[in-house]
């Protein structure tokens, strides 16, 4: 049965936060968050996943505990009701099992519960804060949400790995590449340096 997400921006609405571009900010917000393992999860979850963090608050424990290194879960996107995949990367298994080793949580909850109401996950509102909290403690300058997190994983594939963007939009379940490029916030400077680069 497919949940679905009512904290979900509508279909066809644009966000304006940008991703994290430096894997040394990655860190530090990683540490910063060491004495708050639900929030540490969340983060490494987003930023190694790709996921959109509504999807994310939907995982329960029954169906992540058991998951190892390399294994994957299909989910079905309360956005587009497409279906997609939850991976586990060893970054993944580390946090994820220094999370369930620290709440004992019973496997019908939510992986993100909310303080308030047990029975439900936090909402993308709240997500929204964390994220601006984290980026704020920081001293990132920019704006930043829950998009943030998976705009993060593409932007640092992209950069970084040099994965391609045909292979982000199929990640991200875009129809066409170029609305990945504008997702993750191509910048006109980016464009000036690729062409200042000589071919011959």
């Amino acid at each position: 049965m497919t949940i679905k997400n009512p904290n979900h921006p509508k279909k066809g609405s644009t966000t304006k936060v940008g991703p994290i571009r430096k894997i040394q900010d990655i860190k530090a917000i990683i540490k910063l968050l060491h004495d708050k393992p639900k929030e540490q999860l969340l983060f490494t979850l987003g930023v190694n996943n790709g996921l959109r963090a509504g999807d994310l608050l939907l995982l329960q424990v029954k169906q992540v505990k058991h998951l190892k290194t390399g294994d994957t879960l299909e989910i079905t996107e309360s956005k587009t009701g497409k279906k997609n995949v939850f991976i586990v990367n060893k970054t993944v298994k580390k946090y994820l099992s220094r999370y369930l080793a620290y709440k004992e949580l019973d496997d019908d909850s939510y992986l993100f519960f909310s303080q308030k109401q047990k029975d439900q996950p936090i909402c993308i509102s709240h997500v929204n804060r964390l994220v601006k909290s984290w980026c704020k403690a920081i001293n990132l300058k920019g704006n930043y949400g829950a998009h943030t997190l998976r705009k993060t994983w593409g932007y640092i594939k992209r950069t970084r790995d040099g994965v391609g963007f045909e292979v982000i939009a199929k990640r991200f379940n875009h129809s066409n590449p170029s609305i990945t490029m504008r997702y993750l916030g191509i910048q006109d400077k980016e464009v000036y340096s690729a062409l200042m680069d000589d071919i011959c």
